[in-house]
């Protein structure tokens, strides 16, 4: 089976929590999820840069005081994905293991840069009660980070929420 999904910034996400859920089911033993950026049309970065999304430097620096937008790119990355029993049974060398996840709708919200502050609370929780793990477990979080003085901010605040204090020393990646 082939299926493509476009949803804007978490496209690569979605098509790894998909394909987990899919051998997590029996669908299939083995699963390969990617994801592509092609910007094919100078419309869209023009309306981009007409928005204040794009960084005026090209870079993006989430979480920073000097964010100006986010860096627009290109590229492709694909993983190969199997159950962690067949990947040992297999001899396959694992990297990583993915213990749940989770995926929403962000919502309503004023705009590309501007996320809801509730829908990534209430996703956040539910990738935490799909794994079964509690705040204070969590080391590492990879963050949308828009690199902008309003998105950030809120991003920020419900990381805030879910985990306090209990991030401290720890790693938060846009």
């Amino acid at each position: 089976m082939s299926l493509s999904i476009d949803t804007a910034c978490s496209s690569s996400l979605v098509t790894t929590h998909l394909a987990v859920e899919s051998l997590r089911r029996g669908e299939c033993n083995m699963a390969l999820s990617g994801g592509v950026n092609l910007m094919l049309s100078p419309i869209v970065m023009s309306n981009l840069c007409m928005m204040d999304a794009v960084s005026r430097d090209g870079r993006c620096k989430p979480f920073d005081a000097n964010g100006s937008g986010y860096g627009r790119g290109e590229g492709c990355g694909v993983l190969v994905l199997k159950r962690l029993s067949d990947a040992e049974k297999d001899g396959d060398t694992i990297y990583a293991v993915i213990r749940g996840g989770a995926v929403n709708n962000d919502g309503s919200s004023s705009g590309l840069t501007v996320p809801n502050g509730k829908a990534q609370k209430m996703v956040i929780e539910s990738a935490l009660d799909a794994c079964s793990l509690k705040p204070e477990q969590i080391s590492y979080l990879e963050a949308h980070g828009t690199g902008t003085p309003l998105g950030d901010p809120i991003e920020i605040g419900a990381v805030t929420e879910i985990f306090g204090n209990k991030m401290v020393n720890k790693e938060i990646i846009p």
